[in-house]
């Protein structure tokens, strides 16, 4: 353990000397209030990593990331995480991004044990449940997993919005809009969903503050 530590501290000492040589000014802007644009909620997945995926620098895309990025009305952690960046960070865009090959998904579908973490999958199993006929119809368990990935991104996506902090948002007119994003790691590409929502009228008025 201690072995490990010290290469994660040799390693941390050459980024910071890299980031340096690069652009002297680089730790002194980062101390500098952060004003991102983006709120990037995505799976905890260790090959996912947001900066990386979308090229952007510490303090451009404040994230939130758990397992198989569900967001849950119950949740603390991520509805705290969704008002500050709303309403402290001024964000302008949420977005909601999955990720082919989502080991959560894949555990929520085929009904592995695990452990604490199957209460986590039951919203999993909720997405499918509601979208079995469309999902069975497909051929092999890969496009029924990909299928699977893309219509928990479009749930999330949903469940982002019907927050009171985005319908909020938008009844004050704030420029705030919510996307579904899907990654490869095939490829490193991101792809755009049907899922785009910048105003209330766009929800159904089940889900809209009165």
């Amino acid at each position: 353990m201690r072995r490990q530590l010290k290469s994660l501290f040799k390693r941390n000492k050459s980024w910071a000397d890299r980031m340096l040589a690069a652009d002297p000014e680089f730790f002194s802007s980062l101390v500098e209030q952060q004003k991102p644009e983006y709120l990037w909620i995505g799976c905890a997945d260790s090959r996912v990593s947001a900066n990386q995926i979308i090229d952007l620098k510490p303090g451009e895309v404040f994230v939130h990331r758990n397992i198989a990025n569900v967001v849950v009305h119950t949740d603390l952690n991520c509805l705290s995480v969704i008002q500050y960046a709303v309403e402290v960070l001024e964000v302008k865009h949420i977005i909601v991004c999955g990720h082919y090959g989502c080991g959560g998904i894949k555990a929520a579908f085929n009904g592995n044990e695990l452990g604490l973490i199957d209460n986590w999958l039951r919203h999993i199993k909720d997405v499918y449940r509601t979208h079995h006929v469309e999902i069975d119809a497909l051929e092999t368990e890969t496009e029924k997993l990909d299928l699977l990935c893309e219509k928990n991104v479009i749930e999330q996506v949903a469940n982002v919005c019907h927050t009171t902090i985005v319908q909020r948002a938008w009844r004050a007119n704030k420029d705030l809009t919510i996307h579904g994003l899907i990654y490869s790691m095939q490829d490193g590409l991101l792809k755009k969903l049907d899922a785009e929502v910048s105003e209330t009228r766009q929800l159904n008025k089940t889900h809209t503050l009165s």
